[in-house]
């Protein structure tokens, strides 16, 4: 699957016409493959990747269309009632603490990639510039550390 990257970013640069965004959606869209949970193979992984984004591009666009109509008290209102119940904040904080842990033996180098992306929102020519690799050993990277997180989390929530 890590074959067709390159292939989706382009194809989403082009109809996203925003780098950052289409990589966040290739990201999501790889994030949802490996997340998928049937025991089916994927008969067509490329059609499907494709499929996932395209997807998630549509998603994003229906979800940021009713954010521009809703008026800012219904927001407001809304975000009082999402208040996580303590439950749901142990859970999340168990499910932190396994995401550090799987993190923490990845390389370091991978590991680095993962979070310059997914936690300080960098760019990935800005993560080649800071840790000195290329484009595609930053994808391969931060593709990789999804990858090992996912199976990890499922190991030890299934333990």
């Amino acid at each position: 699957m890590e074959n067709f990257y390159s292939e989706l970013l382009s194809f989403l640069c082009v109809r996203t016409r925003n780098r950052q965004v289409a990589e966040d959606v290739v990201h999501d869209a790889y994030v949802r493959v490996l997340e998928r949970t049937g025991a089916d193979a994927i008969e067509q992984p490329r059609a499907f990747l494709y499929r996932t984004a395209l997807n998630l591009l549509v998603d994003d666009h229906r979800r940021n269309a009713i954010r521009r109509n809703e008026p800012l008290d219904v927001l407001d209102s809304e975000e009082l009632l999402s208040v996580p119940s303590p439950q749901a904040s142990i859970d999340h904080g168990q499910r932190l603490d396994m995401l550090q842990r799987a993190l923490a033996e990845l390389p370091v180098a991978c590991r680095e990639s993962f979070m310059l992306r997914k936690i300080e929102g960098l760019s990935h020519p800005e993560i080649c510039a800071r840790l000195g690799l290329s484009r595609s050993m930053v994808e391969k990277h931060i593709v990789n550390a999804m990858k090992h997180c996912r199976l990890r989390m499922r190991q030890w929530e299934g333990n």
